[in-house]
């Protein structure tokens, strides 16, 4: 009977996910459909906006032609106007010298013949007749304004649809995935030297597999990308996967994306648990800020005193590991003088990491884990269920590591920005200069439960920054920490 119904849930579930991913498909077609719909109806714009332009250009430039003509026309026109004017006005003034030449040749008194032969001498030698020259000064041809369109009628004949370049190909194998940077390759088909650019969209998603269309956070776009990878750096993975897609571009049309790929961008994301936190503190998601006002006109506080009688903590997320967390009651608030917030999110299993900052003017703070039974007056590390690095600058500045009311100070300067570094399997927290990768301090224990992050705070404020992978210079010092100072054990031969 069990074995049928495992047999039966097995299927179910079989069921389930295939159906979930014909309606992936379906919503795929769908949106595919569409595209096509909507990308040839702009295809067609665009297609009638380029030959308006096309028709535009050739308006232009025959109207441009036409004035160069009409231009030259009136050019020629005026040179031959005033040549036809000038030889018009030679040819009367010759007319009338010849008149008066003819009749000088009946003139019978010799005085009178010599003196009109002499004028008549005088008028041929300034007569415009002859120094006229007879020759058109521009010529009735046009031709030199004429166009052979053959060549263009030719090209715009055989003008056809661009060559649209082919779709890359992701190469999974050759993307890497490290210190919160995707470093994402491909290649092309085939060997395509009109290529000028690549665009590469990215999106995240808590999705394995293929995309989904109606996925919860829209693509974002890399444009002119020269090479065929890309890094994309400084990034938040708070979401399980990041899909990847590329297209290739020509100086024309861009192609086709490539098939996309889906990489693995798992890291601790966490907040601060608000409900639980000490009255005193002002938290908000990441930040948590020293409020000395924050706790007016509640009980007053009982200090020094542990909360044994106190119901077992909660975080209000799932834990991170395989397990599922267990069912437990609401906790109290944080009180006395313990100043703390805890995260909402338990970690029971993996490596993990994150980051603090401190506010400049921050008298003193604590980062580091605990378990989930740390009572409500606790403070953090003063117990055996907890573990930390303290931060003091109030009458005097300290810096120590603190776990079971032991301390050891840390000969280092405080950094600005403090890395956690919690292997929960392997029974190590770890401290670092989140900038440096420095090492500050090094716990080694066995966790019996599992931990929570935790923060102290007075009088300043706490920010984090979480949804980080280990470094990879971390994951390296890790390595070849073993056997150094610094361990849990140490501290316990440490007075306060």
């Amino acid at each position: 009977m069990d074995s049928q119904k495992e047999a039966l849930q097995r299927i179910i579930s079989t069921l389930a996910n295939k159906n979930d991913e014909i309606q992936n498909f379906i919503d795929t077609l769908n949106h595919t459909l569409k595209g096509v719909q909507e990308n040839s109806s702009n295809i067609l714009s665009e297609l009638d906006e380029e030959f308006d332009s096309l028709y535009s250009i050739l308006d232009d430039m025959k109207e441009s032609m036409i004035n160069s003509i009409k231009q030259e026309q009136a050019r020629k026109s005026q040179e031959l106007q005033s040549q036809l004017s000038q030889c018009n006005n030679a040819l009367e003034n010759s007319e009338e010298l010849l008149e008066f030449a003819t009749r000088s040749l009946d003139i019978k008194e010799p005085e009178e013949f010599s003196k009109a032969a002499r004028q008549i001498k005088d008028r041929v030698t300034m007569a415009s007749a002859f120094r006229l020259c007879l020759k058109p000064k521009v010529s009735d041809n046009m031709t030199h304004l004429m166009v052979d369109f053959s060549q263009e009628r030719q090209m715009l004949q055989t003008l056809k649809f661009l060559p649209v370049p082919k779709a890359p190909e992701i190469d999974p194998v050759e993307c890497l995935v490290a210190d919160n940077s995707v470093t994402v390759a491909w290649r092309m088909p085939e060997e395509d030297n009109k290529i000028d650019h690549f665009i590469m969209e990215y999106r995240k998603t808590n999705f394995d597999g293929l995309p989904r269309v109606k996925d919860e956070r829209c693509w974002e776009m890399i444009d002119n990308i020269k090479g065929t990878e890309y890094t994309l750096s400084g990034l938040k993975f708070d979401s399980k996967y990041m899909n990847f897609r590329v297209r290739a571009c020509n100086k024309a049309v861009a192609g086709d994306y490539s098939e996309a790929v889906t990489l693995e961008t798992k890291a601790l994301n966490f907040s601060l648990d608000n409900s639980s936190s000490h009255l005193n503190l002002k938290v908000e998601d990441s930040c948590v800020e020293w409020d000395p006002t924050g706790g007016k006109g509640q009980e007053s506080k009982v200090k020094g005193k542990e909360n044994k009688g106190s119901g077992t903590p909660s975080p209000k997320r799932t834990s991170v590991g395989s397990r599922p967390p267990a069912v437990r009651g609401s906790r109290d608030r944080f009180t006395g003088e313990s100043y703390t917030v805890l995260g909402d999110t338990a970690i029971e299993s993996g490596q993990h990491y994150w980051e603090v900052k401190a506010q400049k003017d921050c008298k003193s703070y604590s980062v580091g884990v605990a378990y989930k039974t740390l009572g409500k007056f606790d403070q953090l590390g003063k117990t055996n269920t907890s573990w930390c690095i303290h931060v003091n600058s109030w009458l005097q500045n300290t810096f120590a590591a603190k776990h079971n009311n032991k301390v050891k100070a840390l000969d280092v300067p405080v950094p600005e920005k403090i890395g956690v570094f919690c292997d929960f399997d392997g029974g190590q927290l770890s401290f670092y200069d989140a900038h440096s990768k420095q090492l500050l301090y090094s716990f080694k224990t066995k966790f019996t439960q599992p931990v929570l992050p935790g923060f102290m705070v007075w009088c300043g404020g706490l920010s984090l920054s979480t949804g980080m992978q280990v470094p990879s210079a971390v994951r390296t010092l890790q390595k070849t920490e073993n056997g150094m100072t610094g361990s849990t054990s140490s501290l316990n031969n440490v007075t306060q």
